[in-house]
């Protein structure tokens, strides 16, 4: 992904104590995203949040990996993000996962990427 395409930004909202298969459901899209090739991908736990179903959580930082509020980010061409949105709608229905998309600018500061 060069600077000059369109690039967007999608955020997957969702618990992170929801299991798919055994292991976390953000673990999940972390390895599709991957294994789909996409750009790059991050996951960002949080210490208070609530969602649709209004339960607030309130963790301490070192249960942040177990559950609470968590969102996996990742940064790609459109087509690309449409495409894997679709491929992993079992993980985000189990989830009851929350997708943003959202349109960014890349601005690149220091190393340049390699490839």
């Amino acid at each position: 992904m060069s600077d000059a395409d369109g690039a967007i930004r999608l955020t997957i909202h969702l618990d992170g104590a929801v299991l798919w298969h055994h292991r976390p459901a953000y673990v999940e899209l972390v390895h599709r995203a991957h294994y789909e090739g996409l750009a790059g991908a991050s996951v960002f736990h949080g210490f208070t949040g609530f969602g649709a179903q209004r339960r607030i959580y309130r963790e301490r930082p070192a249960h942040l990996a177990a559950r609470g509020p968590c969102a996996v980010v990742l940064v790609d061409e459109e087509e690309r993000l449409r495409c894997f949105l679709l491929s992993v709608q079992d993980v985000l229905e189990h989830a009851e996962a929350v997708a943003v998309l959202d349109r960014v600018r890349i601005h690149r500061s220091g190393a340049r990427a390699v490839g």
